[in-house]
């Protein structure tokens, strides 16, 4: 099929900009099909109906858009700082040895994928394999771009229960830094990890990571992009699902100019859970996208979505999620629900929730609302001498609790409400 005009200029100018594609080694014949991809499906556009409510042309320019780093303030540190972690350091993009921990963990293997050349790897199964998985039914080209050339990233094979999270720590430094980060990570049958990841990786960041979920093994994912307002980000989490496994992710989203986080998961074992949450605070020209697929294709799957927003002074919110019950996977359960906080007349929500059912004996439901802060608990806290700001703030982190409910290490939880209330109280001081 030939593309658009201006797609196909489009895609050609930012191939043209990227250069040639990493050449060598295990990951040389999946980023060559990636670079297919890509070419065939041209670059994501203003018309593209999966881009409807968010413009993807601050991703998809040949040049990044400038971003100021904002200058870390006293007592100001990385959201996992506490948490006792194996910490691994990016800086714009690139690993950063000297501010990382031995890339060493009992029961874990850890390698970076800017160092792993050889001919022969195990990753080689697995890098670039579930996205393309993902590109079916509607094609994601950014994640295709970033399967071709990105320059660095973490493999992870985790054979046992890791002692301790592993916590990848992002650092924006440079004003037009464009990152491009590929993790991999496979566990294997019966193991259990703990990923965590915060701060912004660059200006601007293109960023996917695969994950091979065996048979009882688990997962845990807990994400906190933050900080820097004016950055733009595109991030891609695909996974596949063993029988008996778990897989549970949750992304704190504060300031930022774009971001879109797009989640691909395969339930192919019976018995799997699944669950995906995040929330999000915005202001002003802050533009937050959720967009979620989710497919059973097992006996008794649990699958959740659960998305909370809080937008205020013209701030834009958009969840697009979707659950596909296959032919065959009976007694699925599935929920989604999508609810956002406006809190003046100018921010915008945009829902688009889908299900799709080939199965007859299955318990699936979705839900999305928008509203303003409910008065009565709003004047309940009033009367008890709350100040009105505050009694705001109280209320808009309540709204948010039902997602943050969805991270099963309460001191985790409760960590990132800290942070959510801090965002709330730096805002109330002005």
């Amino acid at each position: 099929m030939t593309l658009p005009k201006v797609k196909q200029d489009a895609t050609d100018a930012r191939l043209a900009a990227l250069g040639p594609v990493p050449a060598g080694g295990w990951s040389a014949a999946a980023r060559a099909e990636a670079l297919a991809r890509v070419q065939a499906a041209g670059l994501p556009g203003a018309r593209d109906e999966y881009w409807k409510y968010t413009r993807p042309q601050s991703l998809v320019q040949p040049d990044a858009p400038e971003a100021a780093p904002v200058e870390a303030e006293a007592g100001d540190v990385p959201t996992f700082d506490g948490v006792d972690a194996l910490t691994l350091v990016f800086v714009d993009g690139v690993f950063d040895a000297q501010a990382s921990d031995p890339l060493e963990l009992e029961g874990v293997s850890i390698e970076r994928l800017a160092q792993s050349d050889a001919d022969i790897h195990w990753a080689q199964a697995h890098y670039g394999t579930l996205e393309a998985r993902g590109q079916d039914p509607v094609s994601r080209p950014l994640a295709a771009l970033n399967t071709a050339y990105a320059t660095d990233g973490l493999l992870i094979r985790v054979t046992g229960t890791a002692p301790r999270p592993i916590s990848v720590v992002y650092r924006h430094e440079a004003t037009t830094s464009d990152a491009m980060l590929h993790h991999v990570v496979k566990l294997e049958q019966d193991a259990e990890l703990t990923l965590l990841e915060s701060g912004p990786a660059a200006a601007r960041l293109n960023h996917v990571l695969e994950v091979e979920v065996a048979d009882d093994a688990t997962f845990h994912h807990v994400r906190a992009q933050g900080r820097d307002h004016a950055r733009r980000a595109a991030t891609h989490i695909f996974t596949r699902l063993g029988r008996e496994s778990t897989f549970k992710s949750f992304t704190m989203t504060m300031n930022g100019a774009l971001t879109r986080n797009d989640c691909v998961i395969e339930m192919t074992g019976d018995d799997a859970v699944a669950h995906v949450a995040g929330t999000c605070l915005g202001d002003g020209d802050f533009h937050h996208d959720d967009t979620v697929f989710i497919t059973h294709d097992a006996l008794n799957c649990e699958s959740r979505q659960v998305f909370k927003k809080v937008l205020r002074n013209g701030a834009v919110g958009v969840f697009q999620g979707k659950i596909l019950v296959k032919e065959g996977a009976q007694k699925t359960d599935g929920y989604q629900i999508s609810q956002s906080l406006l809190l003046d007349g100018d921010s915008e929500f945009y829902a688009k929730p889908e299900l799709e059912i080939y199965a007859d004996d299955v318990a699936c439901s979705h839900g999305s609302t928008s509203g303003a802060i409910d008065e009565e608990g709003l004047f309940y806290l009033r009367a008890r001498g709350v100040p009105l700001a505050e009694a705001q703030d109280l209320m808009t982190l309540a709204f948010l609790a039902e997602a943050l409910q969805e991270i099963d290490d309460d001191d985790l939880a409760e960590l990132l409400s800290a942070r959510l209330w801090s965002w709330l109280e730096r805002r109330r001081a002005g």
